[in-house]
């Protein structure tokens, strides 16, 4: 039986992204996702997205790569999992989410990506594509789903069977053909609820949407303003991110470790006590969490989140 082209090009593809380190990989074709236009429009205007305004304007290219990046006819979605065995925290420490623990995912995953599109140059050198890692108005988790890497959790995070969901997804949009995936179709979730009780605050909504305004991960990582005092009461300890609807997700038990030596803990922020963080100086600051998602936030933000977890901790 022969084998078309698109599809050799697409099993090379899929070989070299495992080569360079991804876990998953799939690939969808590009077209307008037109069934998340009203789901969209609906959640912003509900203000549900907080602060986040730009999430409710330009959906009409935010569901349509092909308006992004002209001539856009594939979409390569790839999966990296972040998920560690190592838990920061406890005995009065704050606690940083597992996807902050080493150098910020945005660079780690752009540069395989950009060896993958390199790859299929080699391949076809007239092939334009771009690379995107949270870094352009593209629906990553839906085209996720496209890509046959996993079904959107009730969490609103995209689950995949053998892997969980502690995973980052990194986008490559290119402008040829290829042997597409089916999506991903079964709910695996059913009837189990334990994401949704488990969230601290009650922001994960019934329709698998959060409600930033209640959600400890936006409240500590994006907003521009004080963490209001009904979260701070139920921060745990937490002062950058939350991993706690992860925690609980029965797709998470058999997860295993990363294999990325970016994603490391540093040994100084392992052993740091309440003390160092409470006392973290704006030169540490730098040096520790330069590289760091962390270090997306600004040093004064940063430490109101220590001084708000260590309120509730102490």
């Amino acid at each position: 039986m022969e084998t078309s082209a698109e599809t050799n090009i697409s099993r090379l593809i899929k070989k070299y992204a495992a080569e360079v380190g991804f876990d998953l990989c799939g690939i969808a074709p590009a077209r307008s996702l037109d069934e998340h236009r009203e789901i969209l429009k609906k959640w912003a205007i509900s203000g549900m997205n907080a602060d986040m305004a730009y999430l409710g304007q330009n959906i009409t290219k935010r569901i349509d790569p092909r308006i992004l990046i002209p001539g856009a006819k594939s979409i390569i979605v790839t999966g990296l999992s972040y998920y560690t065995e190592k838990k920061q925290g406890g005995n009065g420490v704050p606690v940083i989410s597992r996807y902050a623990y080493g150098i910020n995912y945005h660079s780690v995953l752009k540069a395989r990506l950009n060896k993958i599109l390199a790859y299929i140059r080699t391949i076809n050198s007239d092939v334009i594509g771009k690379a995107f890692v949270d870094s352009a108005p593209i629906l990553e988790k839906a085209w996720g789903k496209e890509a046959g890497l996993g079904w959107p959790g009730k969490h609103s995070v995209l689950i995949n069977k053998e892997i969980g969901s502690f995973f980052f997804l990194g986008i490559l949009i290119v402008n040829i053909d290829l042997d597409y995936d089916k999506p991903a179709e079964k709910d695996n979730c059913g009837s189990c609820r334990l994401c949704i009780d488990a969230c601290p605050t009650g922001a994960i909504n019934d329709d698998r949407t959060i409600n930033c305004t209640k959600c400890i991960a936006y409240q500590t990582l994006e907003a521009k303003t004080q963490i209001p005092d009904e979260v701070v009461v139920k921060l745990e300890g937490r002062a950058f991110g939350c991993d706690r609807c992860q925690e609980a997700c029965p797709w998470n038990n058999n997860s295993k470790p990363n294999e990325t030596p970016e994603f490391e803990l540093p040994v100084e922020v392992e052993h740091m006590t309440a003390g160092d963080w409470k006392n973290l100086t704006r030169k540490d600051y730098k040096r520790l969490f330069k590289d760091s998602a962390i270090g997306r936030r600004s040093y004064c933000r940063f430490m109101d989140n220590i001084e708000a977890a260590l309120q509730i901790i102490e």
